[in-house]
């Protein structure tokens, strides 16, 4: 796509950002048709669905299928109390792919390198239907055992294209990460699991007797 094509789009997702948040459609308000914007920015089509594509993918639009975009409704902020409670919401399973155990994922089950592991990821959903929440877990054996206790690392990742997709954040977006190990009656893990909140839409929140020292 020529340089030029590429600028004008993002010039014309930072107008559309402006006026949306001056107002000048709110959220849930849809936004005119990619003919109409087309006319007004005097340009093709495909220029204005690349703006809302930009767009989309930073949080400010949201758009079903055959559907013109809408203004999205700003995230709602949650406390995390509990890393260990289930998931309230629905939720969707997007992977379970067995993998080899790498060298983190080793040290954090206490098993050899290279083990075969079990995995699941789910995709969770806040009460609207949107993403909230992504937790990849990973466990030694055919079933999931049974845990008495847990431990939580907190930290931050830049979001991989998979991840900013489903959060519809843009890539390389700074979220939390939570490694929370899972521990048997005599401590030692049994599962491990890697929670991604984004940052602007969760609080942490929960007492010392969770967190991992040292």
């Amino acid at each position: 796509m020529p340089a030029a094509a590429m600028a004008r789009h993002r010039r014309i997702a930072a107008d559309l950002r402006r006026r949306i948040a001056a107002g000048d459609w709110r959220p849930g308000e849809q936004i005119p048709s990619r003919a109409d914007l087309g006319v007004e920015y005097r340009v093709h089509e495909q220029t204005i669905r690349l703006a809302i594509v930009l767009l989309r993918q930073e949080g400010v639009l949201d758009s079903e299928q055959r559907q013109r975009p809408w203004v999205a409704h700003p995230p709602a902020v949650r406390t995390l109390t509990n890393p260990d409670a289930p998931w309230p919401y629905g939720s969707e399973t997007t992977d379970t792919t067995p993998v080899r155990a790498t060298a983190d994922l080793a040290a954090g089950l206490d098993v050899p390198l290279g083990v075969r592991l079990q995995t699941e990821s789910l995709e969770c959903w806040d009460p609207q239907g949107r993403s909230s929440l992504l937790i990849t877990s990973w466990w030694r054996g055919t079933t999931r055992k049974a845990h008495a206790g847990f431990t939580v690392e907190v930290d931050t990742v830049a979001l991989n294209r998979g991840q900013a997709e489903a959060l519809r954040l843009p890539i390389d977006t700074i979220a939390l990460l939570l490694v929370r190990t899972r521990l048997d009656a005599q401590g030692g893990p049994v599962e491990t699991a890697d929670l991604i909140l984004p940052r602007d839409r969760w609080r942490l929140r929960w007492g010392n007797a969770h967190d991992r020292s040292g």
